[in-house]
Formats: C-alpha cells, sequence, structure tokens
C-alpha cells in the first residue's frame, strides 16, 4: 500500500486526484504494475488508478485475465473500476480509504453483491485508511482555498 500511495502523491503533484494503485503477484512478491489517476492530464475520463495499473498489468502479463494478482489502491473503487476488477479477475482487492459518495464496493451499489456480478474478488479495506484519507482532504482542502 505504500507504494500506492507513492504514486497518489505523483498523481497530486501533477494536478490530478490523489489515487494511486499498484498489482502484486504476491505468490512471487513481485510487482507487476502501478498506476496513478490521469484523468486531467491524459483527456481521458476513464483514465482512474486502477484502470490504469490493470491496463499495464495486461500488458505486462499478455493476458487480460489476472485471475492471481492483488489490486491495492488507496481509494474505494467507483462502479466502473469495479466493473474492470470484475472483468479482469482480480483475485484480491485492497483499499485504503472508503468512498461513500463515489465508492461501489462497501458503498453505493456494493458492485461484488450484485447477482449480475460474474466475479468477485477478495475485499479488504481501511489498510493505510488515515493515510490515504488524509492526502484526499489535504489536495481538495488546497484547491478549495
Amino acid at each position: 500500500m505504500r507504494m500506492a500511495v507513492a504514486q497518489a502523491q505523483a498523481a497530486a503533484d501533477a494536478g490530478e486526484v490523489p489515487i494511486g494503485a499498484v498489482i502484486v503477484d504476491e505468490a512471487r512478491l513481485e510487482v507487476i504494475a502501478e498506476g496513478r489517476n490521469g484523468p486531467i492530464g491524459s483527456h481521458d475520463p476513464t483514465a482512474h488508478a486502477e484502470i490504469v495499473a490493470l491496463r499495464a498489468a495486461a500488458l505486462a502479463r499478455g493476458n487480460y485475465r489476472l485471475h492471481d494478482l492483488t489490486l491495492y489502491v488507496t481509494l474505494e473503487p467507483c462502479a466502473m473500476c469495479a466493473g474492470a476488477i470484475s472483468h479482469a479477475r482480480i483475485r484480491r482487492l485492497v483499499f485504503g480509504a472508503g468512498d461513500p459518495k463515489g465508492g461501489a464496493v462497501i458503498s453505493g451499489p456494493r458492485f461484488f453483491e450484485q447477482p449480475t456480478c460474474h466475479w468477485r474478488p477478495e475485499v479488504e479495506h481501511g489498510l493505510m485508511a488515515d493515510a490515504c484519507g488524509h492526502m484526499l482532504r489535504d489536495f481538495f482542502r488546497a484547491r478549495r482555498s
């Protein structure tokens, strides 16, 4: 998760919302891909940290199925990202801060609990939640001042 936080800081430094993601093969103790929020700079509304990391991992693996990997992300994924996580068959999702307004895993639609969801990763949340949440709050506080 510390690597995901570093990616979030890099996003903030670039003027993006500070969200970072890292995909890991825990069996091999290997980082497969990293991603950070980039919709503003890339002019791409789908350039969320999770999507960026999933794309990089799929390229690195030469396969769009990522069934043996863990995704660490600093903020609870939105519905778009939860859908992508499901389609990629990520084995395990670990996120830091919850997102009552835009989250779709433990908040909002609870995407993985829907009967139409065809793949449900193991989900853990709250890892470094305070640090992840503070980074987001500080970012938005600074933008409002």
